[in-house]
């Protein structure tokens, strides 16, 4: 299939398109070829400084923070509008930068949309405070009120969907924004960028730069005017963030790795649950944060389940991203290519029996990763501890509830869980039990945009998605006292 050829991204701050003030650009390179897709102008220090003014200017003294919600909210459908008027185009964009397949990025980007539509509807219905009577003697009240200038750093898996799952409640509740686009996927951040500009928002009020995250991502992090900072990636840097973050007192959310348990109890629906193991895994072509990257098997359905999963493997299609037919396509880049194929030698090194798909010798060129099995794995292997961010799975035994639930909880992480079993009381202990922000039971990872989306433990910090994001990160709440009677005052010094 013909590849899409497309222009240099340049930085978008207060409403113009512009070179980094260095004039320097980066390299973007195409995952399925490795060849030059596009040239990216790179952010830095005095990049995001210039932003940061902006945004800070467009809030103090421009109209975005005090207009009416009506009709900021008219500018966030437009956004939803032009997004799901060039739907195609942003698909392509995004299976060009990243490989995932088209298939997939299609359903991002119809996803990307709602995104800004349900923000609206949510701001409009759920952003109010609560009166509070006092007897005769008071009324209190709360209000919601922006921060204003805010810092959002998005990763380069599913960045179109998940880089508007922040901007949406960011601009709905009346702040600016400085986005630090991921440096591996700029492509469909700059075509936000065109769309915000397109809408008509004011100017200041959305700024994208794309750059490196130790030059560009810690200035913004370590700038004082800007209020909060949300981060999607790896736990050590976003243990590195909030450091940086602690020096101005700023708000930070954290949506960090994972190392999901899947655990298919012998009850199970076994052809379900094989479908949810195998989905989980290997679309994103593995690159998701709350991917089933260890699959926990009661013994006594496990040597059956294993040789569901070994047919499986052989059979995921790889390919061109821009095929139809695709299902797994090629890793972000060639250093987290290295990084997954290491952690395989390293599964080997440990002692599990590793089952792989075939890469056809026509896509040798790209970073394609096969789809994976890590088999007679046990849950204190590196390869079951540490995140891998590929198409790889550690199969793990078990034979009871308890000792699974310990195993499930036996990592650093705590993002995603799935449980599987048609015992429905056992269903709720177990997903009560594991050490998980969200938890699946006898489903596959199915979002809700109402639900608080998050982890514990090394999987971040807070929580955003539903009114969580808009009443809990991006505005502050306001506590009003208002005296409606003669209260008693004490007269010192009288």
């Amino acid at each position: 299939m013909e590849h899409k050829q497309v222009e240099d991204v340049k930085l978008y701050i207060n409403g113009n398109f512009t070179d980094a003030a260095s004039a320097e650009y980066f390299n973007n390179d195409n995952p399925f070829t490795n060849e030059i897709t596009n040239r990216v102008a790179k952010g830095d220090k005095a990049d995001i400084e210039k932003a940061v003014e902006a945004a800070n200017h467009a809030f103090c003294h421009g109209p975005w923070g005090r207009m009416k919600q009506k009709e900021r909210m008219a500018y966030i459908e437009k956004i939803a509008d032009l997004i799901a008027d060039e739907a195609e185009e942003i698909a392509v964009l995004e299976s060009l930068d990243t490989g995932l397949p088209i298939s997939q990025t299609r359903k991002m980007t119809a996803r990307a949309a709602e995104n800004f539509r349900f923000y609206s509807r949510m701001v409009q219905s759920r952003m109010h405070g609560h009166a509070y009577q006092v007897d005769d003697e008071f009324i209190n009240y709360t209000v919601y009120q922006p921060l204003g200038a805010v810092g959002l750093v998005t990763p380069w898996n599913a960045p179109f969907m998940l880089t508007t799952w922040k901007v949406a409640p960011a601009l709905a509740t009346g702040n600016t924004v400085i986005l630090k686009a991921a440096e591996l996927s700029p492509l469909s951040a700059n075509r936000l960028a065109d769309i915000i500009d397109r809408a008509g928002l004011p100017d200041g009020v959305f700024n994208v730069i794309h750059g490196y995250g130790e030059t560009a991502g810690a200035a913004l992090v370590k700038n004082e005017k800007v209020k909060a900072i949300s981060f999607t990636g790896e736990t050590v840097t976003g243990k590195s963030i909030i450091k940086n973050a602690a020096d101005s007192l700023k708000k930070t959310s954290m949506e960090l790795g994972g190392k999901s348990p899947l655990i298919v109890f012998e009850d199970a629906d076994f052809d379900r649950a094989l479908d949810a193991a195998v989905w989980g895994i290997f679309s994103f072509n593995g690159e998701r944060c709350t991917a089933n990257s260890r699959v926990f098997l009661h013994k006594n359905i496990k040597e059956k389940f294993i040789d569901a999963l070994r047919q499986r493997v052989e059979k995921v299609k790889m390919g061109d991203p821009m095929a139809p037919a695709t299902q797994l396509g090629p890793l972000i880049d060639k250093g987290h290519y290295e990084k997954v194929t290491g952690y395989i030698d390293l599964a080997k090194g440990e002692g599990c029996d590793v089952v792989q798909g075939t890469v056809p010798p026509e896509l040798i060129a790209g970073n394609f990763v096969p789809p994976t099995l890590f088999l007679n794995a046990s849950n204190d292997m590196r390869v079951s501890q540490e995140e891998i961010f590929g198409p790889v799975m550690s199969v793990i035994e078990f034979e009871t509830e308890e000792e699974v639930i310990d195993m499930a909880n036996g990592t650093e992480y705590g993002l995603a869980g799935y449980v599987w079993t048609n015992d429905l009381k056992r269903g709720h202990r177990v997903a009560q039990a594991v050490d998980s922000g969200m938890l699946w039971v006898n489903a596959q990872n199915v979002r809700d945009l109402r639900i608080p989306f998050g982890g514990m433990k090394g999987s971040g910090v807070g929580r955003e998605g539903g009114h969580f994001a808009i009443m809990e990160f991006y505005t502050e709440p306001k506590a009003i006292h208002v005296a409606i009677g003669d209260h008693r005052i004490p007269e010192f010094g009288k």
